[in-house]
C-alpha cells in the first residue's frame, strides 16, 4: 500500500504552496521627487524562501526561473552625452518579459523597467526616471537572453548607445 507516500507528498505540496502564494513585489522609498512626494524603487529580486526539509521527506526547493542580473553601459552618440562620458547600471531580467533597469547620470539614481515589445521576445523598451526629473527611453534588441544593444535618449537630448551583458 502507498499509503505514507502518498501523505509525504501531500505534506510536500502543502509546505510549498506558502512560499509560493506569499511572494510578491517589494516596493521602497529611497528618495523624495522634486514635489516632495516619496520616490519608489522596486527591489532588484524579490526574497527567495530557503529550502525545507520535511521530516523524513525531501528538501523542497521553489521552482522557477531564476532572475538574472546583468551590466548595461551607455556610450555616448552626441555631443551632448559626450560631456557625461560611458554611463553604467544593471538591468535584473526576471525572467518573465519584464525587468528592472537602474544606473546612475549626474548624480542622480535613474530607475525604470524593460519590457520586451509583444509578438518580438528579442526586442523591447525600457524607461527610467530619477526624483529630479530626468528621465531616458530605451530601445534594445536581444541577441541572447543575456547579451543585447540598443538607443537611448535622455529628456536633456542626450544620446546613447546602449549594451546589455557581458
Amino acid at each position: 500500500m502507498k499509503f505514507p507516500s502518498l501523505i509525504s507528498k501531500r505534506l510536500a505540496v502543502a509546505l510549498a504552496l506558502p512560499a509560493f502564494t506569499l511572494s510578491g513585489c517589494y516596493v521602497m522609498p529611497v528618495s523624495t521627487g522634486p514635489d516632495s512626494s516619496p520616490y519608489y524603487v522596486y527591489s532588484p529580486v524579490p526574497p527567495v524562501p530557503a529550502p525545507r526539509t520535511v521530516p523524513g521527506g525531501p528538501v523542497i526547493t521553489p521552482a522557477g526561473p531564476a532572475a538574472a542580473e546583468l551590466p548595461v553601459k551607455l556610450y555616448p552618440i552626441n555631443d551632448l552625452a559626450n560631456q557625461t562620458g560611458v554611463l553604467t547600471g544593471q538591468v535584473t531580467n526576471t525572467m518573465t518579459g519584464k525587468g528592472r533597469f537602474t544606473f546612475h547620470y549626474q548624480g542622480e539614481l535613474l530607475v525604470g523597467e524593460a519590457t520586451r515589445v509583444a509578438n518580438d521576445e528579442r526586442r523591447g523598451v525600457a524607461s527610467a526616471y530619477g526624483p529630479r526629473g530626468t528621465f531616458a527611453r530605451c530601445e534594445y534588441q536581444m541577441s541572447t537572453p543575456q547579451v543585447g544593444a540598443g538607443t537611448c535618449t535622455f529628456s536633456n537630448g542626450g544620446q546613447y548607445q546602449v549594451h546589455i551583458g557581458s
